[in-house]
């Protein structure tokens, strides 16, 4: 089986996780998937480039979701989850995706 590289679920759980609790008018589902998909991301992150980035992706994971929220209301609430979302794809391919 294919392994999926650790930007492509980490971006999705950013964007998967707005767009469910968008779709569904219920925050806490979409915080499950955000949660989900973000536990995922750093279980190949520690894998990948160790324990210290693993933490620091993390930490780029929740800043960017934390972040996305003014950004949002400046440029509009898809454009700022996508431009997160492909923030911390590209921190992700950089740091355990490349070499992988």
């Amino acid at each position: 089986m294919a392994r999926i590289p650790s930007a492509f679920v980490a971006a999705s759980g950013l964007v998967g996780g707005y767009g469910v609790a968008r779709w569904t008018k219920r925050r806490p589902l979409g915080g499950a998937v955000l949660a989900v998909a973000g536990a995922a991301a750093a279980q190949q992150w520690r894998k990948q480039a160790g324990n210290t980035a693993a933490g620091a992706l993390t930490a780029v994971y929740v800043g960017a979701f934390a972040g996305s929220h003014p950004l949002a209301k400046k440029v509009g609430a898809w454009p700022s989850v996508l431009g997160v979302a492909g923030a911390v794809a590209l921190a992700s391919w950089a740091v355990a995706d490349r070499n992988a």
